[in-house]
């Protein structure tokens, strides 16, 4: 049973930057924070569709503001109201003591779409944004430095915005909306697409910013973004259902966690599912996460329900809710539980062991001219596995799925896929996969029946089927009824719903998805894997990418890419147990400046250092009792007080950006 390591633990209540919202509302008025934004009773309407319904809402000067909600919430209409963009149907803006549209001057906003110029350079792009903004020449170029190089992207000015990654475009996005240097900054979705490590990055910019006053109001769909928020609000069908500091929300529930390892995952979901007591079960990798009241009493109803069905539990360990367990509980007391269709089968696929490998590949290269883009690769996936192969930016990972499913020929190692070897662009093979690519790859300009037409005629499904599958999926996606909407009309994440639909309509043995649920929110994203588990346990072989690592611990085994080379594989657990060193949570009365202190140190890798709102995260090599000894006396000396400091077991994302660093000072650095 893990238990939380507190060597270090000091109680303080008098620190203005880690007062909670109650906090600031018990306060003297001559003491309250500066408020930066204020929404009062605001709607917006689109015909007979209330988007926004009454929202109040303060925000405070400096303080990162996190709105989070399902897709459809209303938060990108908000965002546009806040920006000057359109007016409010009814309803009071007041930001930095004006009206939102009168205050656009003092506005950076980065919206949801990428919004550069694809065919203009990082310098274009740049001078472009400071002409709009009025400035001279001299001073765009001066400020784009400053923020080019405070992104590490002063080497590519010369580089088209097209050329760039996922991560290098949004912080080229990022440093065009601080041109202007605004006091407020808006940020729509801004990590989408994003690797680990440029999302690191990220934040700890924005956490920067925030610091030196800015006041940052950001979306996200990934909940353990919104984790470094200052605060964070709970949106959904256009109102506000709560707001609160991270930590506020997550004890709102009133439950606990438990980590629960069995080798019968999916039975032991389904019995758990229906047991007294437990308010939530959700599978991962190689673990189920059961949310309860009563933390003791259900860990010994789940042992003696689990041996009644002779279900073998190797270890029950207690872990602290998540945002995102809070965020999934607050909407199904809302909405009501969440269902997934059932999925009309067909086929009568052969039977697999689960020992037969239905993907394998050896010593797989791929050569783009003088570019080695994948090195020796080797994976076995067997049926009824989900492997998930994760890596930055530019690491490989979509040049290897497309070699695996015959999309392109490697250069050189062998492939088998389903059993087949050789050409596996043959119709036979072809019916036997499923793809979902990394970019949406329906038509845009079509309706969604007609791309499910299109699919179900491509993969030949027997026209007796078609429609109930069709329903299906738009079922799935949330859609029933709405078949005859343009599919380019669809917001990211109901696109990506069909688009997941469309890759298993003709119940594929093998599936492939290229980061299926990048910018879906946690509802759909648990939609997703509840059907993708389904298919697991039916035997399909799924090998997965994605950028999300929270999502990645449902994967039963991972691989990590660098520069093309796998360089680490195992169980979510077995990787985590690899790393070395302990990760140290610290709580202190100036998260920021024992931030930038700790990344001064000569001895300390700045990518050893984090923020996550009021807490921070270090890796150390020493002991967990020396290591926060040292870190203690580092920043006391400095006049930063350590209010709290224990060690913290690793989150994937730690193991990410650990492997990635290690595989740099190797000299194996990611392509930009």
């Amino acid at each position: 049973m893990n238990t939380t390591l507190e060597a270090r633990e000091i109680t303080q209540n008098n620190s203005f930057t880690n007062l909670t919202s109650k906090n600031w509302n018990e306060l003297e008025s001559t003491t309250l924070p500066e408020i930066a934004i204020s929404l009062q009773n605001l709607h917006k309407s689109y015909g007979n569709t209330n988007a926004v319904q009454g929202i109040s809402l303060d925000i405070y000067k400096g303080e990162i503001f996190g709105l989070i909600g399902p897709d459809g919430a209303g938060k990108t209409s908000v965002f546009q109201i806040l920006g000057g963009v359109m007016a409010a149907t009814k309803g009071e803006t007041i930001v930095l003591n004006s009206n939102a549209r009168d205050a656009r001057s003092s506005i950076g906003y980065l919206t949801q779409s990428f919004s550069l110029y694809q065919d203009m350079s990082v310098a274009e792009n740049i001078l472009y944004v400071g002409k709009l903004r009025r400035l001279s020449a001299s001073e765009t170029t001066r400020r784009g430095n400053k923020y080019l190089k405070l992104f590490d992207m002063d080497r590519f000015t010369e580089r088209l915005a097209g050329k760039l990654s996922g991560g290098m475009k949004q912080k080229l996005a990022l440093a065009c909306a601080l041109i202007a240097e605004p006091k407020i900054l808006l940020l729509d979705e801004p990590t989408t697409g994003v690797d680990p490590v440029s999302r690191r990055e990220f934040w700890d910019t924005l956490a920067s910013l925030s610091s030196e006053g800015m006041t940052i109001v950001v979306a996200t769909p990934y909940l353990d973004e919104a984790e470094r928020c200052t605060r964070v609000a709970l949106m959904h069908y256009g109102k506000i259902h709560q707001v609160g500091t991270p930590a506020e929300i997550r004890n709102s529930l009133g439950l606990h966690r438990l980590e629960l390892y069995t080798s019968e995952l999916g039975k032991a979901e389904d019995l758990l599912s229906n047991t007294n007591e437990i308010v939530d079960v959700q599978r991962f990798g190689d673990r189920l996460d059961v949310m309860v009241k009563d933390a003791t009493k259900s860990e010994t109803q789940a042992r003696l329900a689990l041996k009644s069905a002779g279900l073998e539990v190797s270890e029950i360990n207690f872990g602290t809710p998540t945002l995102e367990n809070a965020f999934v509980s607050i909407l199904r007391n809302l909405n009501g539980e969440i269902k997934t269709p059932i999925f009309p089968e067909h086929r009568h696929t052969k039977q697999h062991s689960s020992d037969d490998i239905a993907i394998d590949a050896n010593k797989l290269n791929k050569w783009f001219g003088k570019f080695h883009a994948v090195s020796d690769i080797e994976i076995k996936v067997k049926y009824g596995e989900i492997y998930g192969l994760l890596g930055a930016n530019g690491a490989g990972k979509t040049t290897t799925i497309k070699m695996l499913c015959g999309l392109i020929a490697p250069s050189s190692g062998t492939i088998e896929l389903a059993g087949d070897r050789g050409s596996l662009r043959l119709s036979s093979t072809r019916q036997k996969i499923g793809y979902m690519s990394q970019k949406f790859s329906l038509y845009d300009d079509l309706t969604i029946n007609a791309n499910l037409d299109f699919f179900a005629g491509v993969y030949q499904i027997p026209i007796e089927e078609r429609e109930e599958k069709k329903r299906w999926v738009l079922e799935f996606s949330g859609l029933a009824g709405q078949g005859e909407m343009l599919t380019g009309a669809l917001p990211g994440g109901w696109k990506q719903r069909v688009a997941f639909g469309a890759a298993i309509m003709h119940e594929p043995s093998v599936l492939f998805l290229d980061e299926p649920t990048s910018g879906v929110d946690p509802l759909a994203r648990r939609a997703f894997w509840k059907m993708i588990n389904k298919l697991a346990d039916k035997g399909v072989a799924i090998l997965v990418t994605t950028h999300y690592l929270e999502e990645a611990e449902q994967c039963n085994r991972l691989g990590f890419m660098v520069a093309g080379e796998l360089v680490a594989q195992g169980t979510p657990t077995e990787v985590k147990e690899a790393q070395k060193g302990h990760l140290i949570e610290l709580i202190t009365n100036l998260p920021q400046q024992a931030a930038n202190l700790l990344k001064r140190d000569p001895n300390i890798e700045n990518w050893r250092v984090s923020l996550f709102g009021d807490r921070l995260h270090t890796i150390i090599d020493e002991s967990v009792e020396t290591g926060i000894k040292n870190i203690t006396k580092q920043l006391e000396t400095d006049g930063i007080k350590v209010l709290k400091a224990y060690k913290q077991p690793f989150s994937l994302e730690d193991v990410f950006i650990t492997v990635v660093e290690q595989a740099r000072k190797e000299g194996k650095v990611p392509i930009d």
